[in-house]
């Protein structure tokens, strides 16, 4: 717990993207860090998420996937946040917890603002996950 705040430039990380920390490899008792899941047994996986929208021009609201394993369990990630478009591609790096292997279901969910006209409608034109480290899709 005195590791943090981290310092301006970012806490060293393990694995990646180590080499964004050229200064500190040279330094005796350096720590680094390592993203992991709240439970056990803590792995994740790096998945790159590409959403491209259809519907309306533009909205508010979010969008989240949800990922559903095998064994019953759930995991909700957000993607993107506010001003919603359709022009837009949503790209996003998450540590997710759910197995790819075991990885039953992925939702596309859309949740707009309560202001939003009620008609207004908004999906996903194209939904692209990539994992490993050969981009198996």
């Amino acid at each position: 717990g005195k590791c943090f705040p981290c310092p301006q430039e970012g806490c060293p990380v393990m694995g990646h993207y180590a080499d964004r920390f050229p200064a500190k490899l040279k330094r005796v008792n350096q720590k680094y860090f390592l993203n992991t899941a709240a439970d056990p047994p803590f792995t994740t996986w790096r998945r790159k998420i590409i959403i491209k929208l259809s519907g309306v021009k533009k909205m508010r609201g979010d969008i989240n996937l949800i990922f559903h394993d095998t064994e019953g369990n759930r995991k909700e990630y957000e993607i993107a946040s506010g001003d919603l478009s359709q022009d837009q591609v949503y790209t996003k790096y998450l540590d997710v917890e759910i197995n790819p292997k075991n990885t039953k279901k992925i939702e596309f969910l859309w949740n707009k603002t309560i202001l939003t006209l009620l008609w207004a409608r908004l999906g996903a034109e194209t939904v692209d996950i990539i994992h490993g480290e050969d981009g198996q899709r």
